[in-house]
C-alpha cells in the first residue's frame, strides 16, 4: 500500500493540466480558509479552477521536490518554504498570515499550563520532522525545559488536524494545535503557548503559470486577507 504522501504525489502527477487550472498545496490548518478563498477567487475569475492539496507542510514540500505539478505552495512555517527555496523551486514569495500555538484538551480536561502536562498520560503532537506545529511545540517545550521529561508521552501525528481529532475523541489528554483549529472540534483551549517569535505563514509561486501569480496576489489582497482573518488568522 502506498504511503499517504506518496499516494497524494501520484494522484497529483496523474492530474491533467488545463488552461485556467491552479494547483495549490497548502498546510492542513489552512483547509477551511483556503477553500473559502478558492470559492471567492473562482467567482471573480471565470474559467479558472482551483485544485487544493492539503497536508503537513514538510510532506507537501517533499512532494514538490519530487516533481508534483504544483503552482502555489502555502506553508505553515518558514522552514518548509526554505526547503523548497534551496531546491530552486520558489519564484515569488511573501508572508500572508500569522497564527498562535495553543494546547487543547477535552472539555473536561484539567490542564491549564505547560507544567500541568507532566500529569498527562498521552499528548498529541505533530511529528517535528514534517509537521510545523510539532516543530513549534518542540521549540516551546525545549525553551521551558520540558521536552525530555514529556517525550515519552507524545503521540506523534501526521498533521495538526490529526492531533485535534485525537483530543476531540478523548484518545489523548492534550494536544498542540493552532488557535485557528480550536473552533473546528469539541475541545477546550487550555492555554496559549509562549513563543520566542511569532508564527508566520509564507506563500510562493512554484510554477510559471501566470494564474499562480494572480492567485498569490489575491491571497495578499484586502479580500483574501479578510477571509483569512474571518477564520482567525492574524495579519502577516
Amino acid at each position: 500500500m502506498l504511503r499517504p504522501a506518496l499516494l497524494a504525489l501520484a494522484l497529483l502527477c496523474a492530474l491533467p493540466a488545463r488552461a485556467g487550472d491552479i494547483t495549490v498545496s497548502a498546510a492542513a490548518s489552512l483547509t477551511e480558509a483556503f477553500r473559502e478563498i478558492g470559492r471567492s477567487y473562482e467567482g471573480s475569475h471565470r474559467g479558472v479552477h482551483l485544485a487544493f492539496n492539503f497536508g503537513a507542510s514538510g510532506a507537501l514540500m517533499q512532494q514538490i521536490v519530487k516533481g508534483a505539478p504544483v503552482d502555489v505552495f502555502a506553508a505553515a512555517d518558514q522552514e518548509s518554504m526554505d526547503g523548497a527555496a534551496r531546491q530552486g523551486l520558489v519564484r515569488t514569495r511573501a508572508n500572508f498570515a500569522g497564527n498562535r500555538l495553543v494546547v487543547v484538551v477535552p472539555p473536561s480536561g484539567r490542564i491549564d499550563k505547560l507544567a500541568d502536562l507532566a500529569g498527562a498520560t498521552r499528548i498529541a503532537i505533530g511529528n517535528p520532522a514534517s509537521v510545523p506545529v510539532g516543530r513549534y511545540a518542540r521549540e516551546a517545550l525545549q525553551a521551558a525545559r520540558l521536552w525530555e521529561a514529556l517525550e515519552a508521552k507524545f503521540i506523534q501525528t501526521q498533521n495538526v488536524r490529526q492531533a485535534l481529532d485525537y483530543v476531540a475523541r478523548g484518545e489523548v489528554d492534550a494536544g498542540f494545535v493552532y488557535a485557528t483549529d480550536v473552533p473546528l472540534a469539541r475541545v477546550r483551549q487550555a492555554f496559549e503557548v509562549p513563543m520566542a517569535k511569532p508564527i508566520s505563514y509564507p506563500i510562493a509561486t512554484v510554477s510559471a503559470n501566470p494564474e499562480a501569480q494572480q492567485f498569490l496576489a489575491y491571497v495578499l489582497s484586502p479580500a483574501g486577507q479578510a477571509i483569512l482573518q474571518s477564520f482567525g488568522f492574524a495579519k502577516p
